[in-house]
Parts: C-alpha cells; structure tokens; sequence
C-alpha cells in the first residue's frame, strides 16, 4: 500500500523533531471533526486506518474525548510522526501508532469490536482490489451498530467535476493504472456487499464526500 505519490498530490514536509506537516490535515481537520459530531458514536473504540502525518487524530481524540482512539499507519516515518503528535498532546484517550496494512485481508482479527472507523483520504491512492479487502476488512472490525466513514474525493456517476479533480484523477493513473479516484456509487456498492448499511452521503469542502455506513446488529 505504500506508494511514491505523484508531485500534484498533497505531501507531507518535515516539523519540528519527528513530525510531519501535511497542508491538507491543516485545512480539513476541523471540517471531518464538524461533520463527525453528527455520527460519531459516543462511546467505545475509534480506529483511524492510514493516519498519515497524525494531525487528524489529535483533532479527533480531542473533539471526541470519550471515544478511545488508535491510530495506524503502514510507513515507519509516518508512525514515528504520528507518535510525535501523540506524545506532546497528552491526550488520554489517544494510543500510539500501531502498524497496519489495511490492505492485507486478515487484520480485522486484529483489531475487532470498533465503534468507528475513518479512512481519509486514502481509496484514491490504492487499487480497486485493495478498497474492497479494505472495506471487507473494516466491516468485519466493526462492533454491531458500528460506523465507518470514508472521507475524499470520489467521481460522481463516473465524472469528475471540477478541473483540479481531473488533473489529479490523471496523475494518480498517470503513475499506476490501477489506482485513481473510485466512483462514489462502486464504493456505496462495495460497502453494501460487505454487510454494510449506508447512513447517509454528505458533500464536504474541497468538492469531497464523506461516505457513512452502520454495521447492522446480528
């Protein structure tokens, strides 16, 4: 899952000690958190897959101090990032970075028994395949009544609306043909298939969505 991403994606740069930036975290953490308030769970286990710099869990753990939160990321530096934000927070409910490859079938064994689950930013980076072991995989993870968001950029009926969206779709599969923004329906269906209820689709800044789906009860 891990990627040399193309120059027209969003990278991180290096902070202070272990940390890394990513402008991208900074524009759009306090937007995931407004939208969350609404379908976050209150209690239980939150699991971030792919947490990236380490700037979204902070804003998380801290917006939604009651929910017990593990970040993971499958890159080294990444995690030792992730790990720097973790330790000048001293944030309570908020563990440091475990490794996790969500891409890998199997790690939902691992890590079962959650009250949500975010994905930001990530299914425009992997390949079809490897969304839908993610999805399969997060939907086994997850307690009954719990909730996965998935947060990016997606096409609309197969079409790409806005130019930025179109530039980028072209780099990703510029660099590999298999990976590239994902339909927002084939993603619905995707979730659908692994046992999944759709909550709801919410357009987000920055011509995003958020994807909310429940795990029903048994």
């Amino acid at each position: 899952m891990v990627r040399d991403l193309p120059k027209t994606a969003s990278v991180a740069h290096a902070a202070e000690g272990s940390k890394l930036l990513a402008p991208s975290a900074s524009r759009n953490a306090g937007d995931i958190c407004a939208m969350l308030t609404k379908f976050a769970p209150k209690t239980g286990k939150a699991l971030e897959i792919a947490s990236g710099t380490g700037q979204h869990c902070i804003s998380l753990a801290t917006e939604f101090a009651d929910l017990r939160w593990q970040p993971t990321d499958i890159d080294s530096t990444r995690r030792a990032s992730i790990d720097a934000y973790v330790s000048d927070s001293d944030l309570m409910n908020l563990a440091p970075a475990l490794p996790l490859d969500a891409c890998a079938p199997g790690w939902s064994m691992q890590h079962s028994d959650q009250s949500l689950i975010i994905l930001i930013n990530l299914l425009h980076l992997i390949s079809t395949h490897e969304a839908r072991t993610l999805i399969n995989e997060a939907a086994m993870a997850l307690s009954p009544m719990g909730r996965f968001v998935i947060y990016g950029p997606f096409m609309r009926d197969g079409v790409l609306t806005s130019k930025a969206d179109v530039n980028f779709h072209a780099s990703l599969i510029g660099q590999d043909q298999k990976i590239g923004y994902k339909d927002k329906n084939d993603v619905l269906r995707m979730l659908q298939e692994a046992g999944l209820s759709i909550v709801e689709t919410i357009e987000m800044p920055s011509n995003n969505l958020a994807l909310v789906s429940e795990k029903p009860r048994s």
